[in-house]
């Protein structure tokens, strides 16, 4: 499958960058143009709360804001666990695991092309999360730097 430079490939690398960030889960991207008439992409997320889930869609919705891309709409209801952002070109499914699990919508659009995260974000896989050192954490395993001679 060709993933083609357009407006939604760039609305896709848009949403994904942002739930990158935000540390959503398995982040799926579908190409469903040629099995449907009102989207040309799917984007699937899995949030770990219902805290999170909010925090998605209000990410989400802020960065679509700032580059003025008109929403179609946004369906959540009260603690569903599923919120649906419509952008035409482009949908995005935010889930929590459980409800993604009980709808599946994956094995619904088993027909449609997969495209890999690591492509629309630009880099091989996807990276690990960095973590910070704090002072007193362990360095075994680590070499000790060498300090220099300083001559008297």
């Amino acid at each position: 499958m060709k993933f083609k430079k357009t407006a939604a490939v760039d609305l896709v690398n848009l949403c994904c960058r942002v739930l990158d960030d935000k540390k959503a889960g398995d982040i799926k991207i579908l190409d469903v143009s040629a099995q449907s008439s009102i989207t040309d992409y799917l984007i699937l997320a899995t949030a770990t709360s219902e805290p999170h889930l909010r925090a998605l869609r209000i990410d989400l919705e802020k960065a679509l804001d700032s580059e003025r891309i008109h929403l179609v709409g946004i369906e959540t209801a009260k603690e569903s666990g599923w919120i649906v952002i419509d952008a035409f070109d482009v949908m995005v499914h935010l889930f929590l695991a459980a409800t993604r699990d009980r709808y599946g919508l994956e094995r619904l659009w088993r027909d449609a092309s997969e495209v890999p995260l690591a492509k629309v974000l630009g880099h091989g896989a996807p990276a690990k999360p960095k973590t910070k050192r704090t002072r007193g954490a362990s360095t075994a395993g680590r070499a000790k730097p060498r300090r220099k001679r300083v001559a008297k």
